[in-house]
């Protein structure tokens, strides 16, 4: 089908429907953008705002005026300018007047206009009053002196203001959020000192970058007290791009053993938060946590408080973990979306919004002072008209009273214009009268002065930036206040993880020698106690935490992670541990370590060989295990030792008698591999079997070795050690006869 438009005989118009529904949502996308969801620059309103703003200086509401029902100015908006629903443009004015919604609020309000828990929770218009708030005044103190294109309401009935003659940028001061047709924006506010501060600077060095201009306006400033979190650096990129987000958090300090939060992020709920809490409490996610409390009144606006079960409770990764999974932490979208001075829609980066801002602002003082200028010309040239008429009164009342049309007389007798004429002719008798010449003399001096002045701002560029910088001083004089959220980095929060959450009870692991793995609530178990199925027996016993893990080592040096805490009880006979895992074939378990993630350990074979690790490093998800150990040919792996003294010696013993001593930190640190060479075993001699290493020990400073052979076992003190000592690597020295059979060492801490 054609997409020409044509027309009929009876001069109806044709078109395809796809050609008029694409024009139609074009229409009505441009609509959306640039006449209800998007700011201007200049003023740093929406729409609906403006009219709400003009509405009411239209009613006198000034900051001075008594309140007036809601009702009464909603009317006027929705009847005179803005034909939408009175709930929408309600809700606009409810926004503008609650001060934890707007950074610096245009809108007084008296009744009830919602709460920081509920800003929703506002009365019906019918039942609040309002007028303006003191800053209002920057927006509206000029719209009567020529600053101001005025267009046609909806119905041609009179006229509205274009846009505000703002004397500050409010479309940073207040920010605002919108939602238009394939855009949106996301303006967060900030403080109006800052951005003052910013404005002239870059009014004194037009080349300043956005970093220089971070150098006053530091971040985004929200009517609430949280602090924000985002990085120096995100921030800039945010600013320069125009793009990006910030993080806020709430405040909080201890005070007798409790978690108060003071302050919470911008449109934070305290009362969601608590709820967000407790629910988390109910799940058991927060073991941790045992009473919460709401005391905020007036005096405290904000005051959360949060008992722990204990004073041995980590209130630091408490807090953590609230701010990673409720409200007490939130992030803000960032969307510099405006339209600019040419009426397009524009994301733009801070120097930009200030640089066009300023434009603007040095238009309307242009605007403002050749509007002033007029007035002055004007009245001028009227005193100089009545001057000459009080110079010849009797002339003039001569004519008035002789001739039948007095006006062209006038004109035609003195030189007068027009208006001149008119003038005199409406200026009362007594205004003549003898003193009336030194006024007129007085104010033609005032007003000639005021002129000079005027033509000189008007033109000089520099002194009309002078008069906008002054201007911009006097009004953060006026509004200006401190920075309400502060600036504080701060690492990422952590949610806490379902080990962190479980009790650290202290457990002893059981493994037996068919893979049987139990656990038994406590240290003091003696696990050759237990009972065991028929065939199986004890193999290797750990102590640990149930909120730790279980690390099994298997013959092939693989280690495999099972969680404490889901072990079955040792008041029965366990699990095969080979019921969660998958071992190669032919592998079977040899020992069970558990430990703390930073505890380091010796890995080992009985080829010479090993290094030092960490548990934390033995974890795996991976049912198949993980390879840690490396064992050379001829082989096997022994079991690991823990290290608790960095200063400490490894005693290595072979099947021939012989021991090599020598310092801990001679053996590297390695995740995997087969390690470094402890004591010296020959390859061929390990692959027959015929020599190995039969046990490894690590000894703390000042204790004391125990070997082991058969019944009878031999005590070497620190000194008798020194005999052994060596470099890594060596073949050793042979022990004393009778103990060169050796079964196993053993540290003696008592000696």
């Amino acid at each position: 089908m054609s997409d020409v438009v044509t027309f009929n005989d009876q001069g109806l118009e044709s078109r395809p429907v796809s050609n008029y529904a694409e024009q139609a949502y074009l229409d009505y996308s441009m609509y959306v953008i640039l006449d209800r969801a998007l700011p201007h620059i200049g003023d740093g309103l929406k729409p609906v705002q403006r009219r709400i703003v003009y509405a009411m200086s239209e009613l006198g509401l000034k900051a001075s005026a008594k309140y007036k029902k809601s009702a009464r100015t909603v009317g006027d908006v929705i009847g005179k300018f803005h034909p939408h629903g009175d709930s929408a443009a309600y809700e606009a004015m409810v926004l503008m007047a609650q001060p934890f919604s707007y950074r610096y609020p245009l809108v007084d309000g008296q009744g009830n206009w919602g709460s920081a828990d509920d800003p929703k929770s506002f009365a019906a218009m019918r039942y609040t009053e309002s007028k303006f708030s003191a800053y209002a005044d920057v927006l509206l103190s000029e719209l009567g002196q020529g600053t101001a294109t005025w267009r046609p309401n909806f119905d041609a009935t009179m006229d509205e203001p274009e846009i505000l003659p703002a004397r500050v940028p409010n479309i940073l001061l207040n920010g605002t959020t919108g939602i238009a047709v394939g855009m949106a924006t996301d303006i967060p506010p900030h403080n109006l000192n800052e951005v003052v501060n910013a404005c002239l600077h870059l009014l004194d060095n037009p080349k300043a970058t956005i970093l220089d201009l971070m150098g006053f306006i530091k971040a985004p400033d929200f009517p609430t007290e949280g602090e924000i979190i985002t990085p120096r650096a995100d921030i800039l990129r945010t600013y320069e791009t125009g793009r990006g987000s910030v993080k806020m958090r709430g405040i909080w300090h201890k005070e007798d053993g409790d978690v108060i939060v003071t302050a919470l992020p911008f449109q934070a709920s305290g009362s969601k938060i608590l709820e967000q809490i407790a629910a988390q409490m109910r799940s058991k996610k927060l073991p941790m946590v045992e009473d919460l409390r709401d005391e905020s009144d007036h005096e405290s606006p904000t005051r959360l408080v949060i008992t722990p079960r204990s004073n041995r409770v980590d209130v630091e990764m408490l807090m953590d973990h609230l701010f990673a999974t409720t409200d007490l932490e939130k992030s803000y979208r960032i969307n510099l979306n405006i339209i600019g001075i040419d009426g397009k829609p524009t994301v733009m980066n801070l120097r930009q919004i200030l640089k066009e801002w300023l434009r603007f602002r040095i238009d309307v003082t242009r605007r403002r002072l050749d509007h002033r200028l007029e007035k002055v010309n004007k009245r001028l040239h009227l005193l100089d008209g009545l001057l000459i008429a009080f110079l010849n009164i009797d002339e003039v009342i001569n004519i008035i009273r002789t001739e039948d049309e007095p006006k062209p007389a006038l004109i035609a007798r003195f030189g007068l214009s027009d208006t001149q004429t008119e003038y005199i002719l409406d200026t009362k008798l007594r205004q003549l009268a003898r003193l009336e010449e030194f006024k007129i003399r007085g104010e033609q001096d005032e007003l000639a002065t005021e002129k000079a002045e005027l033509e000189l701002l008007l033109g000089s560029d520099i002194r009309l930036k002078t008069l906008v910088k002054n201007e911009l001083k006097s009004t953060a004089l006026e509004y200006g206040d401190a920075r309400r959220s502060p600036l504080q980095e701060r690492s990422e929060a952590q949610a806490f993880s379902e080990k962190d959450l479980l009790t650290a009870e202290p457990i002893t692991v059981v493994l037996s020698d068919k893979g049987w793995i139990r656990a038994a609530k406590g240290h003091d178990i003696d696990p050759m106690t237990l009972n065991y199925k028929s065939g199986d027996k004890f193999l290797a016993s750990a102590l640990g935490r149930s909120n730790q893990n279980v690390f099994l080592q298997d013959s092939t040096g693989r280690y495999y992670s099972l969680a404490g805490h889901t072990l079955a009880s040792a008041r029965g006979q366990g699990e095969p541990a080979t019921g969660r895992l998958n071992m190669p074939s032919g592998a079977l378990f040899t020992d069970v370590l558990m430990g703390a993630d930073e505890q380091k350990v010796l890995m080992s074979s009985d080829a010479g060989y090993g290094f030092i690790t960490t548990v934390g490093s033995l974890f795996t998800k991976n049912k198949a295990g993980k390879a840690v150990v490396s064992i050379p040919t001829g082989g096997r792996i022994l079991n690991p030792k823990l290290v608790h003294d960095v200063n400490a010696q490894i005693a290595a013993v072979s099947n021939e008698g012989r021991m090599l001593v020598f310092p801990i930190a001679d053996i590297p640190q390695l995740a995997r591999g087969k390690g470094n060479k402890i004591i010296n075993i020959p390859s061929s001699r390990l692959q027959s079997r015929e020599e190995y290493v039969v046990d490894y020990a690590v000894v703390p400073e000042g204790e004391a070795l125990v070997v082991h052979s058969g019944r009878r076992y031999l005590v070497m003190k620190p000194k008798d050690l020194e005999h052994y000592c060596g470099e890594r690597g060596r073949r050793g020295h042979k022990l004393p006869r009778g103990f060169q059979k050796v079964d196993r060492l053993d540290v003696d801490s008592g000696t």
